[in-house]
C-alpha cells in the first residue's frame, strides 16, 4: 500500500490557517479565530468551512472532543514549502534552479552573510550527492 501523501498546494486563506496550527499544534475553530496572528478575527463560520475544505484536501484532519472538533495539521511547514518552491519554479522559471536563484538574488539587496549561507549550502549540497570512491 503506497502511504506517500500527495499534497496540494493551500489557497492563501488555508495557508493562514495552517500557520496557525503548525504554532499551536491543535486547535479547535475557536481557538484558531481567536489567534494573535490575526489582525481582525475571521468569521466563524468562514473558517470552519475552509477548514472542512483543508480536511478534503488532506491538509488537516480532525477528532472530536465533547462538541467540538480539533484540528491538526497533516501537512509540515517543510513539504509545503517545497510544493511551493517547485510550484514557483515549474510556473515562473520553466523548472530551472538557476533561473529561480538568479532572480531571487537580483530581485533586492542580500546580504554578504546570506550569500555566505547559500554558498555554504551549495557546497554541502554538492558533498552530500557525490557518489562515495573506493
Amino acid at each position: 500500500m503506497d502511504t506517500q501523501v500527495n499534497v496540494t498546494l493551500p489557497t492563501r486563506a488555508e495557508m493562514r490557517l495552517l500557520q496557525v496550527l503548525w504554532e499551536v499544534g491543535q486547535a479547535t475553530v475557536e481557538e484558531v479565530i481567536n489567534h494573535s496572528s490575526f489582525s481582525t478575527r475571521p468569521n466563524y463560520k468562514t473558517t470552519q468551512t475552509i477548514l472542512r475544505i483543508m480536511e478534503e484536501k488532506g491538509l488537516v484532519q480532525h477528532v472530536s472532543r465533547g462538541r467540538v472538533f480539533v484540528f491538526t495539521p497533516c501537512v509540515t511547514r517543510e513539504q509545503v514549502g517545497r510544493l511551493s518552491v517547485r510550484t514557483l519554479m515549474q510556473q515562473n522559471f520553466g523548472g530551472s534552479p538557476t533561473e529561480l536563484l538568479v532572480n531571487l538574488l537580483e530581485a533586492g539587496p542580500v546580504k554578504e552573510a546570506e550569500l555566505e549561507e547559500l554558498e555554504s549550502l551549495i557546497r554541502n549540497y554538492r558533498l552530500r550527492k557525490q557518489p562515495v570512491l573506493e
